[in-house]
């Protein structure tokens, strides 16, 4: 099964759960009357919502690249998570606004016991499908599936602390509690919705990720070969589940065009066994010039200008630069 189809086939079972859950949580929600229990309910309406946006991102996502759209159709998933994210936070605001109205305005609470058996066990269903969720995107690098399955199951956490507070409403009958444990949760809420969104905004406006081009430096650095003097104007860029990758290599200048190309398949060789196949490379080689020598380990070069000197590792500071590297 292919990487395309794999996650929609996922995201397909995280909109049915989450239309199952949606309709369990509004009928504890109907049996108690608990404001605390209609957060939950509120969430899950985005959980759908956000569902089926989700299922339908993977499916533009997954589309071949045409002469319209050369990378891809990647950017559909963050398109998806900023949209879920969004939904994350005005559900939130909701919940907060119902919670205050409850609060000023208190009604009877009913049959708790029946809502919180209800409720837990749609913890039980989100959580599980949310850890799917997530392992198979992580693997598949979809955005919008690690976003779904995080907003399963940290509606899974806040699930358990909105039953933590029915029980303690339970035992101490103080109905106001009821708001209290739906606002303290609605913000939570708010916090995994800013997160998702700015996570999003990130991949949208092609943010570099940082953390992704430190361990591919470190690769780098530790396989790196004589003929790889230099390294720079290093770029990343992330469309759906591919990697975009472009930089500049500095190999000898006396390398004929065969030569040359062997270094840019060596170095994308090198890439793919440590990272995937999920990445796509692009290298400019550039010849080395006389200020190259210094840092150029080659031993065996018959035509070196000037002595060793200096070995430059590659960091972030120094291969994003569009600029040959020197002492």
């Amino acid at each position: 099964m292919t990487t395309g189809r794999e996650n929609l086939r996922i995201q397909k079972w995280v909109v049915a759960v989450a239309v199952l859950l949606f309709i369990i949580k509004m009928v504890a929600f109907w049996v108690t009357r608990s404001v605390a229990i209609l957060t939950d309910a509120l969430e899950s309406t985005v959980n759908v919502i956000a569902g089926f946006i989700g299922l339908y991102s993977l499916y533009v996502a997954a589309k071949p690249r045409d002469e319209n759209h050369p990378y891809g159709h990647g950017k559909a998933e963050f398109l998806s998570a900023a949209v879920e994210g969004t939904l994350i936070i005005v559900a939130a605001l909701v919940i907060i606004y119902e919670a205050v109205l409850h609060f000023i305005y208190p009604r009877e609470l009913k049959q708790l016991d029946s809502g919180i058996i209800l409720v837990a066990s749609t913890a039980v269903v989100n959580f599980i499908v949310g850890f799917i969720s997530i392992r198979i995107g992580k693997k598949n690098n979809s955005l919008a599936l690690v976003a779904s399955g995080k907003h399963l199951q940290t509606d899974t956490w806040s699930t358990l602390g909105i039953i933590l507070g029915l029980v303690l409403i339970r035992l101490t009958r103080l109905a106001w509690l009821d708001s209290v444990t739906a606002i303290v949760f609605a913000f939570i809420i708010m916090y995994t919705g800013y997160h998702i969104l700015r996570h999003s905004l990130a991949g949208i406006m092609d943010e570099a990720d940082k953390e992704l081009l430190q361990k591919m430096l470190a690769v780098l650095n530790a396989n790196r070969r004589p003929n790889w003097i230099d390294l720079h104007n290093l770029r990343v860029i992330k469309y759906g589940g591919q990697y975009h990758i472009d930089c500049h290599l500095t190999v000898p200048w006396y390398l004929n065009v065969v030569e040359a190309h062997k270094e840019v398949e060596e170095l994308g060789r090198l890439i793919k066994k440590e990272f995937g196949t999920v990445f796509e490379l692009f290298v400019h080689t550039d010849a080395c010039l006389d200020f190259s020598c210094p840092i150029c380990t080659k031993e065996d070069c018959q035509v070196r200008r000037q002595y060793f000197k200096k070995k430059v590792a590659w960091t972030l500071e120094n291969v994003l630069r569009d600029k040959k590297h020197s002492l």
